[in-house]
């Protein structure tokens, strides 16, 4: 896993989470089990203290696998150690556990399982599944040693390692595509923002571009001319004063026109981009009948609610109601779950923005939270 993301925000990513730390903990308590109980069975007091000291070795080495699989901001740097750590943990097992208990038990079988199961987790390519099959291969000559059976030794290693990949990988693979789908819906939200500024400084760089260029030439113009030309050197300053107002007015007609947004357009934008996010939209529009002006900042207003449902909760719905009462005032109202009472209760600097705007031309925005619904209700008058 490689998706670097802030776990704790999210109810629920941190529920996957948990969930993936109780499922690889049930494996990491049941291959320590037969260990454990051969230790007490043991009779020398020297192979159980041994014994002792190797489960406990295994155990924080288990429990270093336990947090690194269910925490994607890992650095590969650590991980590396913790494989080392790992493989060095299970080799010191066979001469701290391996003589522990009887022979009947296989005890170090277990532990090669779990070597094997726990070894894909941490290494990558192919060097897992030789990992994997590595610490096979040694439970084998451990029973061969110890006096065992090794043909048993094998199976019970590799049918522990086995049962723990199979159990483990697909939760994992489900939780790294849950951690790719939530930064994939940061990562549109952010595009979608940057898109805009993009395509505005770009209208702003081509209406001022040459504005600029003749300006500066007139006024290095007027600035040589002072001295040998006064008369002349005063109609250049004149044209680039000229000139100035000009560029002054075209860079607020298109602000003007970069604040105009039709309204049935954002609304069909909101409802494509929330559905490519994974969220479930619903529109129920009535016709409606505003002033332009009306209409640009209940278009704004609704950016600028899409914005709040993506960054700042884990929407797995949202409605969107566009209606006219009888009192010539349109409402428009966005309820979406997944809210956090810590983002929603202080409204966003977006939110307050879009507030202030709206009192302009006589309109409200308030929001509402229950449970985690989350409503943004906003009035226009439509005349």
């Amino acid at each position: 896993m490689t998706v670097d993301l802030d776990t704790t925000d999210d109810p629920r990513v941190r529920g996957a989470r948990r969930a993936i730390l109780a499922s690889v903990g049930v494996l990491w308590g049941g291959c320590l089990i037969v260990p454990t109980v051969a230790l007490i069975d043991e009779p020398h007091a020297v192979h159980q203290w041994l014994g002792v000291v190797g489960v406990l070795i295994l155990a924080v080495s288990y429990a270093s696998i336990l947090h690194t699989v269910a925490t994607p901001s890992v650095p590969e740097r650590n991980r590396r150690l913790l494989a080392g750590g790992f493989a060095l943990a299970s080799v010191l097992s066979i001469v701290l556990v391996a003589p522990v208990g009887p022979d009947d038990w296989y005890t170090w079988a277990w532990i090669g399982g779990a070597t094997a199961g726990f070894a894909p987790l941490l290494l990558a390519g192919y060097a897992r599944w030789v990992g994997a099959g590595g610490a096979v291969l040694v439970a084998v000559l451990v029973g061969a040693v110890t006096g065992g059976s090794p043909l048993v030794h094998g199976l019970i290693a590799a049918s522990v390692g086995g049962s723990i990949v199979g159990m483990i990988m697909l939760p994992l693979r489900l939780w790294n595509l849950l951690l790719q789908a939530r930064a994939g819906r940061e990562a549109l939200a952010r595009l979608a923002v940057t898109e805009e500024r993009l395509r505005f400084a770009r209208d702003v760089h081509d209406l001022l571009g040459h504005r600029l260029a003749v300006i500066a030439l007139k006024a290095e113009l007027a600035a040589r001319l002072s001295g040998v030309d006064p008369e002349r050197s005063a109609r250049e300053a004149a044209e680039v004063q000229s000139l100035s107002v000009a560029a002054l007015a075209e860079v607020r007609e298109a602000v003007h026109g970069y604040r105009a947004v039709d309204l049935g357009d954002q609304l069909l934008a909101v409802e494509g981009v929330l559905r490519d996010a994974g969220i479930r939209c619903t529109v129920r529009r009535a016709a409606v009948d505003l002033p332009a002006e009306s209409a640009t900042q209940l278009a704004l207003a609704l950016r600028e609610g899409c914005t709040n449902v993506l960054r700042h909760s884990t929407a797995g719905w949202c409605t969107i109601e566009l209606s006219q009462d009888t009192t010539r005032e349109v409402r428009m109202t966005i309820a979406n779950d997944g809210a956090r009472a810590a983002a929603s209760d202080d409204r966003s600097s977006g939110l307050r923005g879009a507030a202030e705007r709206l009192a302009g031309v006589g309109g409200t925005l308030h929001t509402h939270l229950a449970g985690d619904v989350f409503t943004l209700e906003i009035t226009v008058p439509a005349s």
